[in-house]
């Protein structure tokens, strides 16, 4: 028998469960009166955010709510939001964030996928919503959010927000729950090809990838942190549990403007802020009498569509302090950092910004990452050429797939997460995705990246944005197009650009066609590119 194991039982004094929650009671009793949440003109502080969360738990569990349900919420950053992810699992739910800009259709979908026992809908959503409550065979409690910063008050049920929080009790008693495995919330993949697939959370995964962001951001105590990043992807990549560990401010921000940004960066010291590059983008092309007048550092976090080097060094050199991220929402959003080293200070600002594009290495929560073939799972080199797909695992790697136990096994298979991402590795151990493994360009028989291509498009002065994918061919199989939106008041021609592209890259990876004009996005800025397949197909 083991010494050590003898009588060294596990009790309730040694030993609780890893959940989020701690972080929202231990901000309230320590720091009941830092502001948790500014929204317009409300100022909401930690110790109303607990009672209001406790409330809102109550009263769902006085409306029969309890472990193992699923609360479904369509709503913008707003506080809302932001006290669901208390709340619901407070009675032991699982909240499923819904992502705004879907269809009905979708959205019925999900919510009779999930079986949704609630559903909180925003005003600007109610069109949709009442729609896709129509379709759903799921029967959900609706319930409406009023929100003073959008005018339009359309409700859709009988009962408000407020209206059930005050059903609810101040002194109700919840607790963690026994079993940190158990599920916290539900995130429904995009679904590009066929219906999504609902990505399960639990509680010590959101935990500690919360820690996680505090720890790889250097977040510190109270950070100030604005809201661009939809809460409903990846539940806000977790920074709702983040900011409850730090004590932090939660800068609600509704619509994603540039002008509204750099205001509330100004007026409210925003600190911390998430942004896909189209983010970025937007921020860099903004006015420059919007960007004057932040006289405080500002740190950036970006993830989504690999960035482009130029991206991250424009952000720089308009004193943003740029953290390259990436993760999947299998993975609870960020699961690896481009951590950065002392010694790169004395590059050239041009090489600083290639190597913050690079993915990097593994957060510290993730247990371990690789780059490996997709068959047979063995390393490849770490030359920075040989291509394979990027593996994790780790405790922030999701539980699975909700009801798709053969999807489940696929992604899990051989012991490791199957990321879907192609990518190298570099002498550092920096891994450096060059594809999703859908997207890469195999024109004949040579593999071309279509982040490689992007990286040059983005460094001609006229391009503000830029996406390539496969258009089909009858002699090389496929070819590169690239999509293309100027800048405003820019005019260059699709020669001027093909031309730009054989100057900078090997001419079969330059694109043989160049289409003008926007590109579609999801609501979290990642372009969609089987809509663009689809129409390069038709040219």
């Amino acid at each position: 028998m083991n010494l050590f194991d003898m009588s060294l039982d596990k009790n309730p004094a040694n030993y609780v469960s890893l959940s989020p929650l701690t972080f929202l009671k231990r901000s309230a009793d320590v720091y009941p009166n830092k502001i948790a949440c500014i929204h317009g003109g409300r100022r909401i502080t930690w110790g109303e955010t607990y009672q209001r969360c406790v409330k809102l738990a109550a009263a769902l569990s006085e409306r029969g709510i309890g472990k193992g349900d699923t609360v479904s919420a369509m709503l913008p950053n707003i506080p809302a939001m932001f006290e669901l992810h208390f709340a619901v699992p407070m009675v032991g739910a699982v909240l499923h964030s819904i992502n705004t800009r879907l269809d009905a259709g979708s959205v019925a979908f999900q919510m009779d996928h999930a079986e949704s026992k609630v559903v909180f809908i925003d005003s600007e959503f109610a069109d949709v919503m009442d729609v896709a409550i129509k379709e759903a065979k799921a029967a959900p409690l609706v319930v409406d959010v009023k929100d003073e910063s959008f005018s339009t008050d359309t409700p859709i049920a009988k009962i408000e927000y407020e209206t059930l929080m005050n059903e609810g009790n101040d002194d109700f008693s919840w607790s963690l729950p026994e079993d940190e495995w158990q599920s916290i919330t539900l995130n429904y993949t995009s679904g590009t090809t066929g219906n999504p697939k609902g990505v399960v959370y639990h509680h010590r995964g959101a935990y500690l990838n919360a820690i996680s962001n505090v720890i790889t951001w250097d977040m510190g105590s109270h950070p100030v942190y604005l809201w661009t990043l939809p809460m409903f992807h990846c539940n806000g990549w977790c920074f709702p549990w983040s900011l409850a560990a730090s004590t932090g401010t939660n800068v609600c921000l509704r619509t994603v403007l540039p002008k509204t940004i750099f205001k509330l960066i100004k007026s409210e010291k925003v600190n911390h802020f998430c942004g896909a590059p189209t983010v970025l983008t937007m921020l860099i092309n903004a006015p420059k009498k919007h960007k004057e007048g932040i006289e405080h550092n500002v740190k950036v976090m970006t993830a989504g569509a690999a960035p482009p080097a130029s991206i991250i060094q424009s952000m720089e050199e308009m004193g943003f302090d740029v953290t390259h991220v990436y993760g999947l929402t299998e993975t609870y959003g960020p699961c690896t950092v481009c951590a950065w080293h002392d010694e790169w200070n004395e590059l050239p600002v041009d090489e600083q910004a290639t190597l913050r594009a690079r993915q990097g290495v593994r957060s510290v929560m993730l247990d371990d990452l690789m780059v490996a073939d997709p068959e047979t799972l063995e390393p490849m080199a770490k030359d920075g050429r040989s291509m394979g797909e990027i593996f994790m695992r780790g405790n922030n790697v999701m539980k699975g797939y909700l009801k798709n136990q053969t999807a489940s096994d696929e992604s899990f298979k051989g012991g490791w997460f199957h990321s879907g991402d192609l990518a190298v590795w570099h002498e550092d151990g920096y891994i450096d995705i060059k594809d999703r493994s859908k997207d890469i360009i195999i024109s004949g028989g040579e593999n071309i990246s279509t982040l490689e291509v992007e990286s040059v498009l983005y460094r001609h002065t006229s391009v503000m944005e830029a996406a390539v994918v496969a258009k089909k061919d009858d002699v090389w199989g496929e070819k590169p197009c690239a999509f293309v939106t100027l800048k405003e008041g820019e005019e260059v021609t699709e020669k001027e650009i093909i031309d730009f592209c054989r100057e900078n890259l090997a001419h079969y990876k330059a694109p043989k066609f160049v289409v003008f004009g926007g590109l579609p996005k999801t609501s979290t800025g990642k372009v969609q590119k089987f809509v663009l397949r689809g129409i390069a197909d038709d040219i």
